[in-house]
């Protein structure tokens, strides 16, 4: 579990991240593509003190939201599509300061969209039912499967099972093996690669998964440490979708959201 130094340096990556994240997302306008909005959250966040990745910068927008007839992990880099008004966007970047890690998911929509703005509100109720969960200690397969409950209840669609092994989350810890910045295979930074690879196999030895999906591997009470958490929704026919994503902390006895004053949060306060 870290310490609260620790916390706090985690804290403040995910509101750098967060901010770079907002202010893509107020410039973005009709005719810019996912590739573009994505290289621009790049590089904001390059000039603010980022000097490696968990995974780069993506961007999704207009039916790509909901992962529409995604099949191969190909499907999830940015692509050409362009923003129009009323289209749902989604931004998401994981950036590393000093082995501190973020994983975010800002979503939003151009101008009006009454059915991102319903779905939005849906989305709302997870965060809450999520932490509940967790505190009483509920397996996090059996919570994964309780968020699938509620979102079916809601009328919508799991859109986060489409994420390559189905999760609606994974570990987070701090990057302290050696090796190049800066250097990406797949989207992912190669010492990213690195410290997963030893998570994996240090958490299977003890009975447990770095990944946190709806299957055996999940099934066990929930891993003290920080957690990146991405309940994803779409709408019936998945033309829509959104998301959030920031780190929850679990320790031996309880749980609770490393940061409030987030975006998400703020709005759905607002509302």
């Amino acid at each position: 579990m870290s310490n609260k130094v620790d916390l706090d340096r985690f804290r403040e990556v995910q509101r750098l991240a967060y901010r770079g994240a907002e202010h893509v997302a107020s410039r973005l306008e009709p005719g810019v593509t996912e590739r573009m909005a994505a290289a621009a959250l790049r590089r904001w966040l390059e000039r603010h003190g980022v000097d490696d990745w968990f995974h780069v910068p993506f961007a999704w927008f207009g039916e790509r939201t909901a992962f529409r007839r995604f099949r191969f992990p190909t499907q999830f880099l940015p692509t050409n599509t362009r923003l129009a008004d009323g289209m749902p966007y989604v931004l998401d970047a994981a950036p590393v300061m000093d082995g501190y890690v973020a994983d975010i998911g800002l979503s939003g929509r151009l101008g009006s969209n009454p059915v991102w703005d319903r779905l939005d509100r849906d989305l709302s109720v997870h965060r809450a039912a999520i932490l509940d969960l967790v505190r009483q200690r509920r397996t996090f397969s059996d919570i994964y499967r309780a968020v699938d409950d509620l979102i079916a209840r809601q009328g919508n669609t799991n859109r986060h099972q489409v994420y390559p092994g189905r999760v609606i989350g994974h570990q987070v810890t701090r990057i302290r093996v050696g090796g190049p910045r800066f250097v990406v295979l797949d989207s992912f930074g190669v010492r990213t690669l690195r410290t997963v690879g030893r998570e994996l196999i240090k958490e299977r030895l003890e009975g447990r998964s770095p990944l946190w999906a709806g299957g055996a591997a999940s099934a066990h009470p929930p891993t003290p440490g920080l957690w990146a958490v991405e309940p994803h929704l779409g709408t019936e026919g998945d033309s829509v979708g959104a998301k959030f994503e920031e780190v929850l902390v679990v320790t031996a006895d309880d749980a609770f959201w490393l940061d409030d004053d987030l975006p998400h949060v703020h709005r759905w306060r607002q509302a």
